[in-house]
């Protein structure tokens, strides 16, 4: 994973986890490894950051513990270039987190897109909660319905409930603030693939402080050590 870079591995790991998980920029990280005695860039930081973070997260994936079957959606504006996107996002019972889709446009395609993410990794939920959208309602729907037509088990499946409240979904509003305490300090991302790269390792490092791979059921095992078993 880490052949043809100049720095060693532990840098890499290192630079990456710092900027992910700490309100920290490029340039504070280049000044605190120029005062450890490495010249690194902070294009560089950036450029290990877009490269590994999708790969990290896809060994994540591999090891995340099953969530329970009632969820609640949502979705937050993220602004690339001057212009908003938006992350979609679902978190369970326990709030430990489901799915998340960055999309650069904000409709029932995607909408649909994201649930059948979430669907074909996690399974059947018994319930979703929402907040005042139709487009997330109609979304959930149409994917129940197809679901349940290309079931093949033989069993009767129960239609999805859905569950329509702003205030019941405060759980979920809560949740998205670990993301935006993150994002603040970046002014904006340059482009949607950084932007879709960073995220995802950002939802990543918020996975892993609540727990959620199946290696993290050892209280003793730090950040630092779940983000290094990852990279093994």
């Amino acid at each position: 994973m880490f052949k043809g870079w100049h720095f060693d591995r532990s840098v890499i790991l290192l630079c990456v986890r710092w900027y992910l998980a700490y309100n920290l920029s490029l340039r504070n990280l280049e000044e605190m490894m120029a005062e450890r005695g490495i010249s690194v860039d902070h294009a560089t930081v950036h450029r290990w950051t877009v490269h590994y973070a999708p790969l990290l997260l896809e060994q994540f994936n591999q090891r995340k513990r099953p969530v329970t079957g009632r969820w609640h959606v949502d979705e937050r504006y993220i602004k690339v270039r001057g212009q908003w996107r938006y992350l979609y996002r679902a978190i369970d019972s326990n709030g430990d987190t489901v799915e998340f889709w960055f999309s650069e446009r904000r409709n029932l395609a995607t909408a649909k897109r994201f649930l059948r993410k979430a669907l074909k990794r996690h399974g059947r939920p018994e319930r979703v909660v929402i907040d005042g959208s139709q487009t997330n309602r109609e979304a959930i729907l149409s994917c129940d319905t197809t679901d349940r037509l290309q079931d093949q088990s033989g069993r009767q499946l129960k239609p999805i409930r859905i569950r329509q409240s702003q205030y019941l979904n405060n759980r979920i509003e809560q949740d998205h603030r670990a993301v935006k305490r993150r994002v603040r300090p970046m002014l904006g991302f340059k482009s949607s693939d950084s932007a879709r790269a960073i995220l995802g390792s950002i939802e990543l490092i918020h996975m892993m402080r609540k727990q959620q791979a199946k290696y993290a059921r050892n209280p003793q095992l730090s950040l630092a050590e779940q983000f290094h078993l990852l990279a093994a």
